[in-house]
């Protein structure tokens, strides 16, 4: 329903937030799987999917839209971004990213300002290396899609991969100048093999002709509009969080929340208990309840800002992959689950793709948690697993948390959950 009070209580933006995100039903049962126009219309409606190679689960795109619209076949996912007409394209949003195709020209201001807004080495390879990065971009007019260990082995015997200190990074010669080339717009990625490997081409070659006619958008027009997005995502939040979803900084951004409060697009209200300026977008809606259960990826936009997530939810998380191992406190690859309004537990996981299980290495639950969070997380423990083509799932031995143990047991051929 349309919001128009100005207060609102810490249940009804959390509410506002997931509704933004599409998570507050679960899908409505017996529904086909979801194919690549349902895939690309979430895609558009969420703005921004993260893409990270971790895969101790699945990959971290992926996972979202399970989240959303339940078991659905990932190629739907693969055929938006790479088969034409692409309805998803990859570019530098919320670090590396899938976003709709309609948005690739509003970031054109941050490829045309690569010395500023590019990371380590890729910023300077133009003015380091111009003759190798002319030579990888002849190899992909002539052999595109190319793989960057393709291009590589092209330029060898010139750029040996042992020399990674005189490039300044661990990546070769070839796959450096191919991330610099994609960062400027030069190239676009046209698909990603079975090996997850970004297969590049000329931009030209991968971008659909309306989206390489679009004229160039002015930097704080872009910024506007890239921060209404943001705010259309959250529903409900700070600047903080609507400019964290694609990264963007400067004092343009807060001018950018001023033009957008003025239109009319963002409008200030109060939530009980937050003492920061906070903002409510104009398409936010209020549902009466929420009732999705699912696990979110550590990559979810919905997680995306961690201050967010503890004034919203009252969870302090982080991912402690790059934590080490006696230091971690919760896992490695933790998803958070999602019961109804409120984050219930946090599970470590694994698909173990050898023996085919789905591997619960910690199970916590959170404190304040209400309802039967035990049967709650068997039941999506057994969704998780049938929508990765597991056959069991199984508490490892040893398994921390005050969840695991209790999970254990079930109802056999449903949400049975055994003891590894």
């Amino acid at each position: 329903m349309a919001i128009t009070r100005e207060t609102l209580s810490l249940p009804e933006a959390r509410r506002v937030a997931l509704a933004a995100q599409r998570l507050h039903r679960a899908p409505a049962p017996g529904r086909p799987p979801a194919g690549g126009a349902a895939v690309g219309r979430l895609v558009e409606q969420m703005g921004v999917l993260q893409i990270d190679s971790v895969n101790v689960l699945a990959r971290a795109h992926l996972v979202p839209v399970y989240s959303r619209l339940g078991p659905y076949p990932t190629a739907a996912l693969d055929r938006a971004a790479s088969r034409r007409p692409r309805r998803v394209v990859e570019a530098w949003g919320h670090q590396a990213s899938y976003i709709p195709v309609q948005t690739y020209p509003l970031l054109a201001w941050r490829r045309r300002e690569f010395e500023r807004e590019a990371w380590g080495s890729i910023a300077s390879v133009a003015s380091a290396h111009p003759q190798t990065l002319q030579r990888v971009l002849e190899i992909v007019a002539a052999r595109g899609p190319v793989t960057a260990t393709e291009v590589q082995a092209e330029i060898e015997h010139e750029h040996p991969r042992g020399k990674a200190d005189e490039w300044g990074w661990n990546w070769s010669a070839g796959k450096q100048c191919l991330e610099h080339l994609f960062f400027v717009g030069r190239v676009a990625v046209a698909e990603r093999n079975a090996s997850f490997e970004r297969r590049y081409d000329l931009a030209e070659r991968v971008l659909p002709p309306e989206v390489l006619a679009a004229p160039d958008v002015p930097e704080p027009d872009a910024v506007r509009a890239l921060l209404e997005i943001g705010a259309r995502a959250h529903g409900i939040g700070t600047l903080r969080c609507f400019q964290d979803y694609f990264r963007l900084r400067g004092p343009g951004v807060r001018t950018a929340l001023e033009e957008l409060v003025e239109a009319g697009s963002l409008r200030p209200v109060q939530v009980r208990g937050w003492d920061r300026p906070t903002y409510l977008h104009r398409d936010a809606q209020l549902p009466r309840s929420a009732s999705a259960t699912t696990f979110l990826s550590p990559f979810d936009p919905l997680v995306f800002e961690r201050r967010r997530l503890q004034e919203l939810f009252g969870v302090d998380y982080r991912i402690e992959i790059y934590t080490p191992a006696h230091k971690r406190v919760y896992g490695y690859y933790v998803l958070p689950l999602l019961v109804g309004e409120r984050i219930a537990a946090r599970c470590d996981l694994k698909a173990d793709r050898d023996t085919g299980r789905l591997v619960v290495r910690s199970a916590h639950q959170e404190p304040g948690a209400v309802g039967d969070v035990v049967a709650a997380a068997r039941r999506e423990l057994a969704r998780l697993a049938g929508w990765l083509g597991l056959g069991a799932v199984v508490v490892e031995q040893g398994a921390r948390g005050d969840l695991a143990d209790r999970l254990v047991g079930g109802t056999r051929g449903l949400d049975e959950v055994a003891r590894a």
